[in-house]
């Protein structure tokens, strides 16, 4: 089976929905978590309309999910975010300010309640989540060593507000379900994902998931990183979208390796 297909996709969510998990948003598991519940976090950093896509499968299983847009042309398309924001789905701000403006704290701050701002005037959001900007040298969750996103009536950013020893995190990052080999900024505690690779689980493909998932190995409570850009039906978009990804990871592992990232 192709994988990053939409197939896989609904078949990834039949299996979740099968072991009994409640499905919440970032906001919602925040207020009141589930003793078992999953929160699917989509990071819009391009192709908004796969983002509406994902939204309506989600939407027609019964799943509300976190979507999170970027205040950049390649993410940021107000139609869609208020038709996502329609099917029930929340709506969360995808900030990456000091990586825009080089590490200026006041510009960066500045720019970071504008833009959350013009978000709030197409619905409601109370929950952020950093963009990696692998390109750069800043690192945008900096912005609140100086400043506190609580006073801005946001309840949580996911780096800072998820106890990820005791939630399992899985993220798309890379095009691949082991993706923390190639990033530089989505990285966060793998104790869980450790240990559910001893109980001899490795997790590299959306099939791995769904075959954990059938065979009651995952843990109560997971958070999933979905980028939607990633997921297309088998086609020119998807050969693409694998292709691009293959020599960004190349790229990202020489930063890493070579200790520029």
């Amino acid at each position: 089976m192709p994988d990053f297909t939409l197939h896989s996709y609904k078949e990834l969510l039949d299996a979740l929905k099968n072991q009994g998990y409640h499905f919440q948003t970032f906001e919602q598991y925040l207020t009141s978590p589930e003793e078992k519940t999953i929160v699917i976090r989509h990071d819009v950093d391009a192709r908004p309309q796969n983002s509406l896509r994902l939204a309506k499968i989600e939407s027609r299983y019964g799943i509300q999910g976190t979507f999170n847009f970027r205040a950049k042309p390649q993410s940021w398309d107000e139609e869609i975010i208020k038709q996502i924001a329609g099917l029930q789905h929340e709506i969360g701000y995808h900030y990456e300010e000091l990586a825009s403006y080089k590490g200026d704290q006041q510009q960066a701050i500045k720019a970071f309640k504008q833009n959350l701002e013009k978000l709030r005037k197409l619905a409601p959001v109370s929950t952020i989540c950093m963009h990696g900007s692998p390109t750069s040298r800043y690192d945008s969750r900096d912005l609140w060593k100086h400043f506190d996103y609580k006073t801005l009536q946001i309840l949580g950013e996911p780096y800072f507000d998820i106890d990820f020893s005791k939630v399992l995190y899985l993220t798309d990052t890379g095009r691949r379900w082991d993706g923390n080999k190639v990033s530089i900024r989505d990285r966060v505690s793998l104790e869980q994902n450790q240990q559910l690779s001893k109980k001899g689980y490795p997790i590299r493909s959306t099939e791995d998931i769904i075959k954990a998932a059938n065979e009651k190995a995952l843990p109560d409570s997971i958070m999933f990183t979905i980028h939607p850009q990633r997921w297309h039906q088998p086609g020119i978009l998807w050969r693409g979208e694998l292709i691009k990804q293959n020599w960004k990871n190349v790229a990202k592992r020489v930063l890493l390796e070579s200790g520029r990232a």
